[in-house]
């Protein structure tokens, strides 16, 4: 049932609550948030809560700075104490012009969209995402520190895996969110672990996204840990993906199941996937949008190199598991949790579309292990951030997709990421150059 704005106000009295979040998504994927007192809860229930957006990226080169938080009713949630232990709630926001119409750069709007693209055709997406992290202690001030919370394995038990209680508290306080919890365990590199929700639609999981990753902090801190959702913190282990599950639907059916076919595959969704696959460059500046998250799309370590799609190689960009029916989905390898979930997701779908549309050829599976095979025909994913910038630059579709406010600053912000980083001197290059 929806949420209204009585019931809203019954619940804000039954918990005493006294503060108010009001939270959203800056461009490059960080949660803002402004706190408000109870006593402003009228207000914000009118869409009048008002905000300086002036210093906020992606927001500043704008003419108007003041901005509007419309709160989604739906998102009201009071805060369990091992999150805030003061009684506050929280509302997820879109963001709106003083002229009432939606703010171009709002992520949360990005995503709507591209669902409402999808919805025009027919067309309603589920996903299930797989965000992987990692926990380091902690020095005597609180700071993180480059030592892993243990040196347990993959599916390791306790008392390798020192995480098991963090995990636990981060699935039990989810829970109180409203989340449906699939499975936790500790993952292949040292100090890493993945925690699974149940897939939901578009909106909802890149907001259940946020609200994980926060969580996920929130009680690291409270286990004297750091979380962090960086890509490759440690050289030579593997990195933390976010592995994308999407399934697409028409008229209450699986659109992407066949039963006719061999692998129970539809056309359509090899048509989708190959909408994926020919803008894959494109799509890492948004789903890869760091320069460390290239050092996580390398040979050796789990993590996709090949634009290919195949039944269970995990050496490529895309991979159907074997459940056939209503399950009949595709997963995307390459997205880390450093990105923005909305604009992920909308350059997914928007690339997908134009898939069927256009009804392109994904090409046969992928047999081989292409990691191990030298095959220029297969075309790679971008080794760096400035080429994955560069791609992005020249795609029509998804600079459409993200439009013009938006793609113009992202890549502004990207390329003076990928200068500063290009001016550095790493300790490799003095270990590598220095006797010369």
């Amino acid at each position: 049932m929806a949420n209204t704005k009585e019931l809203i106000k019954k619940e804000v009295q039954e918990h005493g609550v006294e503060f108010i979040l009001l939270e959203f998504t800056d461009m490059l994927g960080y949660t803002k948030n402004v706190e408000l007192p109870v006593e402003e809860l009228e207000n914000i229930l009118d869409n009048e809560a008002m905000f300086d957006s002036s210093s906020i990226v992606g927001f500043s080169d704008i003419q108007e700075s003041d901005m509007y938080l419309y709160p989604d009713l739906d998102t009201f949630k009071v805060l369990p104490s091992i999150v805030s232990e003061e009684p506050t709630a929280r509302f997820i926001c879109d963001i709106y012009k003083p002229d009432g119409t939606p703010f171009e750069g709002d992520p949360r709007y990005i995503l709507k969209r591209a669902m409402q693209e999808a919805e025009n055709m027919g067309y309603t997406i589920n996903v299930g995402p797989e965000p992987e992290f990692f926990l380091f202690k902690l020095n005597e001030e609180g700071y993180p520190i480059r030592k892993m919370n243990d040196r347990g394995g993959y599916f390791d038990a306790s008392p390798k895996d020192k995480g098991d209680s963090v995990r636990r508290d981060i699935v039990r306080t989810l829970k109180k969110f409203g989340f449906q919890m699939e499975a936790s365990h500790h993952e292949v590199a040292q100090g890493q672990h993945e925690i699974n929700f149940r897939f939901d639609d578009m909106l909802k999981t890149a907001d259940n996204i946020q609200t994980f990753k926060s969580v996920v902090k929130d009680v690291a801190t409270n286990h004297d840990y750091h979380a962090t959702f960086m890509p490759k913190p440690i050289s030579g282990e593997n990195g933390s993906g976010m592995h994308a599950h999407l399934s697409l639907f028409k008229d209450g059916e699986s659109a992407f199941y066949d039963e006719t076919a061999e692998d129970g595959v539809s056309e359509t969704m090899k048509q989708f996937m190959a909408g994926i696959l020919k803008h894959a460059n494109a799509i890492a500046a948004i789903t890869n949008p760091s320069v460390n998250s290239y050092k996580r799309l390398v040979p050796g370590y789990e993590a996709p190199v090949s634009v290919a799609w195949s039944h269970s190689n995990r050496s490529c960009m895309i991979r159907v598991p074997n459940t056939r029916g209503l399950g009949t989905r595709f997963e995307v390898r390459n997205p880390d949790p450093s990105a923005n979930p909305y604009l992920t997701l909308a350059v997914l779908i928007q690339a997908g579309l134009e898939g069927i549309r256009k009804g392109l050829d994904a090409g046969e599976a992928e047999t081989r292990n292409l990691y191990e095979v030298e095959d220029e025909s297969v075309p790679t994913l971008p080794t760096n951030l400035k080429e994955a910038i560069t791609a992005l630059q020249k795609d029509e579709l998804l600079m459409n997709a993200l439009g013009e406010h938006t793609s113009c600053v992202f890549i502004k912000e990207k390329e003076a990421e990928w200068s500063e980083y290009s001016l550095q001197v790493s300790k490799w290059e003095m270990d590598k150059y220095m006797h010369n």
